[in-house]
């Protein structure tokens, strides 16, 4: 399963780490860019550390969440780093042993010798996952929005399907799960579907989600059994942080309507509709999913605010690396990441290149699928560094 982000308790302090000093081991298990950066996060830990003793920084509470936050973040990294090297020192130790006359002490040091190698590898591994993740673990939520593709009434069914699948895996986790908008489809299922998950590791697990999820199966009004392939879409926007800087207000032009029912006709008498555009960019959102003008509002500013932000972050990742961007998690929606066989009962990961039981998947079981997707983005993000 994703690494959870620890909780916001303050972890103890490591002792400062320096590349240039550290044990052999250490050496071998972590190259020397990444031993940089755990020295600029010792320091920077060191940093806040100092900081959170300040009484003024203490009294105020907004800046010490985030600090507290920030320092807890950093012990994904920190904390594993200090049980390495306490390991390295051990491991040491025993090194000395198997050089001793005495042959007790020496078999005990050979048996317990592969057992703390082994401690120590993972221990590495944990560290660069940590370290190559440490962005994803700080997103608290992200909003998910599926919508149907080609295929008719068949397309919505799936659609229906596909969100079904998340907010059962949601629900396995824990996770918050605040369905914002839905749109039946005339056969059943849905035309399109929005929701917010928030949660420990939500977005970090389901981040490679978005793109188009295309199922090959014979319909239910398929009567004479072949096989019709239809779509859904799928889009992870993580919600930012801090609202400030993200959406200017000024450029978003606001309207209030009447609530609309299909054909066009107005469902009700009081303007409860808000329709939200964001004239840089052109972005929409239309929100009437209630009857209260002021829950329309907060929940269509939260999704502009969202797609905004998604439209940035895509902006951002393509200036930093467009090689990363094409291999994992671009979240662009014309590209066809999964095919699900009904008739074969598997579901193929195009950018892993591997199969899952597809009874599983839609059962809301994701974590060997989302394992793999994880791995995948860690040693691509790795190569990167």
């Amino acid at each position: 399963m994703v690494d959870p982000v620890p909780s916001t308790a303050l972890p103890p302090s490591p002792a400062s780490f320096d590349p240039g000093s550290s044990d052999p081991l250490v050496d071998e298990l972590l190259p020397e860019n990444l031993r940089r950066i755990l020295a600029a996060q010792a320091a920077e830990d060191d940093g806040i550390a100092a900081q959170l003793e300040d009484i003024a920084i203490a009294a105020d509470h907004r800046k010490s969440t985030a600090l507290s936050q920030r320092r807890s973040l950093l012990a994904r990294t920190l904390e594993p780093l200090a049980q390495l090297r306490a390991a390295a020192r051990e491991l040491a130790g025993l090194t000395e042993l198997l050089a001793s006359d005495d042959a007790e002490m020496v078999a005990m040091a050979r048996a317990e010798r592969p057992t703390l190698q082994s401690h120590a590898r993972e221990l590495a591994q944990r560290i660069i996952k940590a370290l190559v993740t440490g962005d994803d673990a700080g997103i608290a939520s992200f909003v998910l929005e599926v919508r149907m593709g080609v295929g008719g009434d068949e397309a919505a069914l799936w659609a229906g399907e596909v969100f079904e699948m998340y907010r059962t895996y949601a629900a396995r986790r824990g996770w918050r799960f605040e369905i914002v908008e839905t749109k039946p489809g005339d056969a059943g299922g849905l035309t399109h579907a929005i929701a917010t998950v928030e949660g420990v590791g939500a977005f970090a697990a389901l981040q490679f989600e978005g793109g188009t999820h295309q199922v090959k199966r014979v319909p239910a009004t398929e009567a004479q059994g072949r096989i019709h392939t239809s779509t859904a879409t799928v889009a992870i926007m993580p919600e930012p942080e801090e609202v400030d800087g993200v959406l200017d207000s000024a450029e978003v032009k606001e309207m209030v309507t009447t609530a609309q029912g299909p054909g066009g006709q107005n469902v009700n008498k009081v303007a409860t509709a808000v329709h939200l555009i964001h004239l840089p960019t052109g972005i929409e959102v239309r929100m009437q999913e209630t009857r209260s003008q002021g829950q329309n509002r907060e929940k269509a500013w939260r999704l502009m605010r969202a797609r905004v932000f998604e439209v940035r972050k895509r902006e951002i990742d393509a200036r930093r690396s467009a090689a990363r961007r094409s291999m994992i998690g671009s979240g662009d929606r014309a590209e066809k990441i999964r095919t699900y066989r009904f008739k074969e009962a598997i579901a193929v990961d195009h950018r892993v290149e591997q199969s899952f039981a597809l009874p599983k998947l839609l059962a809301g079981e994701l974590d060997p699928l989302l394992d793999a997707l994880a791995e995948k983005d860690v040693a691509e993000r790795l190569a990167a560094l």
